[in-house]
């Protein structure tokens, strides 16, 4: 944004309206459409003001006589020393799909690429504590939606927000990280350098002050932009408490899809997932269930056999793993070897990042 007088003007007005108690989005929205700008607003009479639906005539009072210029500076200065950049309802950069949701938030606060976010995005979102099915799924679904141009949006939280973030980092895609706090304040702690990474090719983003730090109903109300700045929403492993389903629930009312990963039966991080799945959320098995509804063409497939240079022993220890996790003895079983030359071989699929251990001395795939 300029640093024009008229856009100061601009910006001191929104913060005064954005901060008049109880005002709410809905009423702003309406002011600004009636007068034209946040500006405007404070130029009009208590009269004038009483003639706006829902501003009774102690809220046009409290709006004429509303100051805060203390967080009006605090802001202003902020955005030029954390490097951060706002965004407001009413500006051509502001996401179109987020101007459609009920209770759009007044002003996106962002660091990082620029808005608005383009039409081939999908959330991820999931439980904080995943599995080891669950991480396999988050990192395979996510590379290969990265892949096919997606990009990826979620919340920055542990487990599968983080995991989908970090992946699409790695995978040198765009990935947007949707706060519950200031932009310039990084919870949890340690994604502050996967933060700084993000914003160098993607955004981090909050309707929150900057300077806000996080508290749990912050968490709720984030979610809705998660599923706003989205034309899906992919959710793998939840409970039936996970705030993973508050986004799923926004995304079904602001008339989204919903995706979901099934799980195992008997795995309460499973039972949110498998829920939505018995409410009418798609059921996904891969990423070519999410990529037909998106009607790509020339997308790129799942990849699913071994590489053509593998030795003998690899390739047969490659091809018994799957995604389900096998047991070193089991596996040295099927396959006729010593688990001493089993050991071996794994170590060299590990290090072409074509398997992994996970715990328990049990191997998966990669992908």
């Amino acid at each position: 944004m300029k640093t024009s007088r008229d856009t100061r003007q601009y910006l001191e007005a929104l913060f005064r309206l954005c901060t008049v108690p109880r005002i709410g989005s809905k009423r702003i929205r309406a002011l600004v459409a009636h007068f034209g700008s946040p500006d405007k607003v404070f130029g009009a009479s208590v009269r004038e003001l009483v003639e706006i639906e829902g501003i009774s005539k102690q809220l046009a009072q409290n709006i004429k006589q509303h100051m805060n210029d203390s967080f009006i500076e605090n802001q202003i200065n902020l955005l030029k020393t954390r490097n951060a950049k706002i965004v407001s309802f009413w500006q051509d950069e502001y996401p179109t799909s987020l101007k459609n949701i009920p209770d759009a938030p007044i002003v996106l606060y962002y660091k990082g690429n620029g808005l608005p976010v383009g039409q081939k995005s999908l959330a991820i979102v999931g439980t904080r504590h995943p599995s080891a099915y669950g991480k396999l799924i988050t990192e395979s679904f996510t590379r290969d939606l990265v892949r096919n141009g997606f990009t990826l949006v979620s919340g920055l939280a542990r487990g599968v927000d983080t995991i989908a973030h970090q992946t699409t980092v790695n995978e040198g895609g765009s990935t947007i990280a949707v706060l519950g706090s200031g932009v310039d304040v990084i919870y949890p702690y340690e994604n502050k350098k996967l933060s700084e990474s993000i914003y160098e090719k993607g955004l981090l983003v909050s309707e929150f002050p900057l300077g806000t730090k996080p508290e749990a109903m912050y968490f709720p109300r984030r979610n809705r932009i998660i599923a706003g700045l989205c034309s899906a929403t992919l959710v793998i492993e939840a409970g039936k408490k996970s705030g993973a389903l508050i986004t799923a629930d926004r995304a079904i009312e602001q008339g989204s899809d919903v995706f979901a990963v099934p799980g195992n039966i008997n795995s309460p991080k499973s039972a949110g997932c498998n829920q939505l799945i018995q409410q009418g959320a798609k059921l996904i098995t891969n990423v070519q269930d999410i990529l037909e509804e998106y009607d790509s063409v020339g997308a790129v497939p799942v990849q699913q056999q071994a590489p053509p240079d593998l030795s003998a022993d690899e390739k047969k220890i490659f091809d018994l793993l799957s995604n389900e996790p096998l047991h070193i003895d089991r596996l040295s079983e099927k396959a006729g070897l010593p688990t001493s030359q089993v050991l071996g071989v794994l170590l060299s699929l590990e290090l072409r990042n074509l398997v992994k251990q996970i715990i328990g001395k049990h191997f998966i795939r990669s992908f």
